[in-house]
């Protein structure tokens, strides 16, 4: 079962104006099936192959003489020289569309483009499902049920076993990716610490308290923070410096680029045990980040995403700024809404009172306006600008 991903017209869009443009994203998203699909006339080779990835490392020139443009090349940051050669070849012909290269590593990436492809090349990411895409999927379509689940294609198309795969994922991650990013001496030791992230899903980071509770120094802590980082594990929202005549909190807030994968972190298999468990709301504010991003990264949306808390514990979990435009949402996993729900965004929109719009996300079913608020379910935020 092939899923339509959202991001596909501004890909196609990216190869008709760039001679080269990057596919980065989280492995298991993705990006293998969907360049193989948009562009099936292009040549393919994958860097995963040891002998291919040899060749390429070793005699680039020769390399791309035998596979010649259009082509893909999958895991690209394992050549880094190709990417010198790939800017002449593109230099001397002057088209669009000539290289279509994917990869998992994001800092990898993102140093040899700078380096070599800087202006002529775009990058796009490619993350899990959105809501989006899954709507048109005869699927499940219970809250709990894609918390727990998650959103890899492969669990929605060959895989029924979500925790399986996500053993399976940490594994792969650790040993292959970990391993080449740092000399990580003890694995075990990193495998407790991003579990140690994960219980920090949705709060505020902070780092001197991690390192202590995982045992290793500070800036061992900032270092393991960045590999998660790279490897789209995690990523630190950052707060809204904008001073409305309040003293606000610096330091970002830390989430998960999975909910599926934050759920086995934290030992959560079964929708009965999510329900419980203490951390449901931040897991379901960690969803509704997620797909706000998606969005972003689906749609090339230049929207910022934020959260502001002033240091009286007033918090708003996101701000989305486009613009000189702006609008605030607060997330609450409940089914049902009370007025003190609202008391956040009010208290917001007193310091900021041109405020485009003002949400309160939550997992009832009845979408409303009360007052100045917008009232939705989930799924709607999904479709947020």
């Amino acid at each position: 079962m092939y899923i339509n991903r959202d991001i596909s017209d501004t890909l196609k869009d990216a190869t008709k104006q760039f001679p080269v443009v990057f596919l980065t994203g989280p492995r298991q998203s993705g990006k293998t099936t969907l360049l193989k699909k948009l562009f099936s006339s292009y040549r393919y080779t994958n860097l995963e192959d040891p002998e291919i990835r040899q060749w390429a490392i070793e005699q680039p020139r020769d390399f791309l003489e035998h596979n010649q443009w259009p082509l893909i090349i999958d895991e690209a940051q394992y050549a880094p020289s190709l990417f010198s050669y790939i800017q002449a070849i593109t230099d001397q012909h002057q088209k669009t569309g000539m290289y279509l290269l994917s990869g998992s590593q994001n800092f990898f990436l993102m140093e040899k483009i700078t380096q070599s492809l800087a202006g002529r090349s775009a990058v796009l990411s490619l993350l899990p499902l959105s809501y989006k895409e899954l709507s048109g999927v005869n699927i499940d379509d219970n809250t709990n049920n894609f918390i727990l689940k998650g959103f890899f294609p492969r669990i929605y198309q060959s895989i029924t076993d979500a925790t399986l795969f996500y053993k399976s994922y940490v594994n792969t991650y650790v040993e292959r990716d970990v391993r080449q990013l740092a000399n990580i001496g003890n694995i075990n030791d990193f495998t407790r610490f991003v579990q140690l992230c994960a219980g920090r899903c949705g709060q505020l980071l902070n780092i001197s308290s991690l390192a202590t509770e995982a045992g290793i120094a500070y800036n061992t802590c900032k270092n393991w923070l960045s590999y998660l980082s790279t490897g789209y594990i995690i990523q630190l929202l950052q707060p809204f410096y904008k001073n409305f005549n309040k003293k606000i909190v610096k330091a970002p807030k830390i989430y998960f680029t999975d909910t599926g994968l934050l759920c086995y972190l934290l030992g959560i298999n079964s929708t009965e045990t999510l329900v419980l468990h203490p951390l449901r709301g931040a897991i379901f504010e960690n969803l509704i980040y997620n797909e706000l991003f998606k969005n972003n990264a689906n749609n090339n949306y230049s929207s910022k995403i934020w959260f502001w808390r002033d240091n009286h514990g007033t918090e708003i979990d996101f701000l989305l700024e486009s613009g000189t435009d702006m609008s605030a949402l607060e997330v609450k996993s409940a089914k049902n809404i009370h007025s003190e729900y609202l008391n956040n965004l009010r208290k917001f929109n007193k310091y900021n009172p041109d405020i485009k719009e003002m949400y309160l996300v939550y997992d009832g079913d009845i979408d409303r306006r009360k007052d100045e608020i917008n009232v939705i379910n989930w799924k709607k935020a999904a479709y947020l600008p």
